[in-house]
């Protein structure tokens, strides 16, 4: 679960650090006390709190300013609950009533079961006790899917790493001019593979490996990240920075590596 939904104190903090980015530097404690339900002595001492913690800076009584560190930290936790969102919007709105899921173990129908999220997927069991529970509709053997309704709790996802590969084009010598071996180790680390361009198709089959994805790569990785899965994106030198602005776009970090022979 998202660490700043593990206690009421870490939203609030996330609400005040809000404020006081927005309306910087005449802040009044009274004005946040009212806009987030909190009471103004509250405010103060959570203030207090954020200023010792080095995410503000306040240079008299009602001026007060969010550092760089505070900066970060809200962009950081806001681009996690931007993508808990993403899950809750496409997999748990959707599908009020009943999560489908697959059994780890034989289960019966009316089981008191526990809810895990591995490699994107979702997951049920009797036996491995996670935040997430719920009861099943049907009977289901080893590996079937079921479906499991009464959810209560979080289901924790994992921080998904995107590794985005440049590969050069067929004029700079495609395929050939890849470093294999420093790909091999990268793809060695990532649950989810996508491939733009024959190249990039190519140089994987050299290392043996198919990729998950080609056509609708970008958005495909994106989902993949929102579901807690990590991704090796190989894309032809001039895809490159779209997959950037892209994953940009939806706040994912990820790191770019050019395989290119030198």
């Amino acid at each position: 679960m998202i660490d700043i939904l593990q206690s009421k104190s870490g939203i609030t903090k996330f609400q005040i650090l809000t404020e006081v980015a927005a309306h910087q530097p005449n802040v009044r404690q009274k004005e946040i006390a009212e806009k987030i339900g909190v009471t103004p002595q509250a405010v103060s001492e959570y203030i207090k709190e954020l200023t010792a913690e080095g995410f503000i800076y306040s240079d008299g009584r009602v001026r007060y300013r969010i550092t760089k560190k505070g900066v970060e930290w809200v962009l950081e936790n806001a681009a996690d609950m931007k993508r808990y969102a993403n899950f809750v919007m496409s997999d748990i709105i959707s599908h009020v009533s009943t999560w489908t899921a697959i059994a780890d173990e034989d289960i019966e129908k009316g089981e008191n079961v526990y809810l895990q999220m591995r490699r994107g997927l979702l997951y049920v069991s009797k036996s491995i006790e996670t935040g997430a529970t719920g009861i099943t509709i049907s009977a289901a053997e080893r590996g079937d899917d079921v479906g499991v309704t009464n959810l209560l709790g979080m289901i924790d996802l994992e921080n998904a790493s995107i590794t985005v590969c440049k590969v050069p084009r067929s004029e700079r010598g495609g395929s050939r001019n890849v470093d294999l071996e420093r790909l091999q180790k990268l793809a060695s680390s990532k649950s989810y593979i996508a491939a733009i361009g024959v190249e990039s198709l190519v140089a994987l089959k050299k290392i043996d490996i198919i990729p998950d994805v080609m056509y609708g790569a970008k958005e495909s990785v994106v989902e993949a990240a929102f579901h807690g899965l990590s991704s090796l994106v190989l894309a032809i030198d001039e895809e490159v920075p779209q997959i950037m602005s892209r994953l940009e776009m939806e706040n994912l970090e990820y790191e770019l590596v050019d395989l290119t022979l030198q």
